[in-house]
């Protein structure tokens, strides 16, 4: 005979698998009808309806007036087609970037939509781990209103660090940092009681530049963040590859073996400090910012040429190395220092001419298009891929069950 309670248990997660498929395909792409919802749903329009019902009550889906073009309003006869949409301010999610010189905050909404952002200077390694969480929390809540703080479902941090998927750093070098949890000092520095993610900057990075696109993000793309530090992340067909310690893609390690002088890695020779501390060699100013370099280098100044060519020579190198292990076919370029490359992009690709073997294939080069928010969306991006899953605080029953994913979490 079969057990009641368990037949009740199984339909409910059915239900729960369908609310979710149906809020995925709504921001996947958009608005879409009751019909096109159905068979995305492989279900019929009885039981879509259903589901739809459900997730209008809890305010995260509404009916809306289809938008047509208006020779298009001319052809067609009858009453305007109802589409139905998430509601983007629902619920939102915050993420949050600690680098080693700015800290950067994102709030996003059910849509993904970029909705505020907050970044200010910050000297991560002159402050303690604690110190700096309190500081990146009162950014990321300065604009936020306390009525609109309980739509918030959930906070994302990342970090240029070593950390393991439960958010636990074990090194932090730039920041120097050493065994800390870091998702869990956030969570308790929060005034509220939300999931917590934490990530590596640059897998926050990559994650936010391929998270619900339309399109299947397929083949094998590079993401490199930099910054002070020089990091990578791997997507394999929009899925992150971590790697078996979390360190894959952390090319700013790879050691450049003929670079000129002492023998140093990716990070040491492309990375803001050593570009700034060549440029202070030569500058006229009494204080020059990596801004004034851009100038210079725009302005074709000898010096800062100079500098701009070593950087572009190492760049050149490290992607090569790396895409023969790999064999991506794109690679993303962000974090503060990538507003060079598009000055010096004939000269890296001239150096990867050199380099690169006639038989090896080379991927395209681009930049990112968030701009300082990349690792911070990201990381907020991470909480809504969370929301819609079955691991979502919706399903969860009570304290209880909250309480054990955030164990889980840790």
């Amino acid at each position: 005979m079969n057990d009641p309670a368990l037949t009740a248990s199984s339909n409910r997660r059915i239900r729960q698998n369908n609310e979710v498929a149906a809020l995925r395909a709504l921001h996947q792409f958009g608005r879409l009808t009751r019909a096109e919802l159905a068979r995305k749903l492989r279900l019929n329009r009885s039981s879509s309806g259903h589901i739809i019902a459900s997730l209008t009550a809890d305010g995260l889906v509404r009916e809306a007036i289809e938008d047509l073009p208006e020779q298009a309003r001319y052809a067609r006869a009858g009453r305007p087609g109802i589409m139905l949409e998430l509601v983007p301010d629902a619920i939102f999610f915050l993420g949050v970037e600690i680098g080693v010189e700015h800290i950067s905050t994102v709030e996003i909404d059910l849509g993904t939509n970029i909705v505020s952002t907050n970044v200010e200077p910050f000297d991560g390694p002159s402050i303690n781990v604690e110190a700096a969480v309190d500081r990146a929390v009162r950014l990321a809540l300065q604009s936020i209103p306390l009525s609109k703080l309980e739509r918030c479902e959930g906070v994302g941090v990342s970090t240029p660090a070593q950390m393991d998927k439960n958010g636990f750093v074990h090194f932090a070098p730039l920041l120097g940092w050493r065994n800390v949890h870091l998702a869990k000092l956030v969570r308790d520095a929060l005034p509220i009681r939300v999931p917590v993610l934490a990530e590596n900057d640059a897998n926050a990075f990559a994650i936010g530049a391929t998270y619900g696109r339309s399109e299947v993000h397929s083949g094998v793309t590079l993401f490199l963040v930099m910054e002070s530090g020089v990091g990578g992340g791997i997507i394999v067909d929009s899925s992150l590859f971590r790697g078996a310690n979390g360190l894959a893609g952390e090319i700013g390690h790879l050691i450049i073996s003929d670079a000129p002088g002492p023998r140093r890695n990716l990070e040491q020779l492309i990375g803001l400090e050593n570009i700034m501390a060549d440029y202070r060699k030569t500058s006229a100013l009494s204080d020059p910012t990596f801004g004034n370099f851009l100038s210079d280098v725009q302005n074709r100044l000898p010096s800062a040429v100079s500098t701009a060519e070593d950087w572009a020579r190492a760049l050149a190198i490290g992607l090569v190395q790396t895409c023969r292990i790999i064999d991506a076919d794109k690679i993303v370029l962000g974090g503060s220092v990538a507003a060079l490359y598009p000055l010096m992009a004939a000269r890296v690709a001239a150096h990867i001419h050199a380099i690169q073997e006639s038989s090896f294939p080379f991927a395209s080069i681009t930049m990112n298009d968030e701009g300082t928010v990349g690792s911070a969306f990201g990381a907020a991006c991470m909480l809504h891929q969370r929301y819609l899953s079955l691991q979502s605080q919706r399903f969860a029953d009570g304290a209880a069950e909250l309480e054990g994913a955030e164990e889980d979490e840790d």
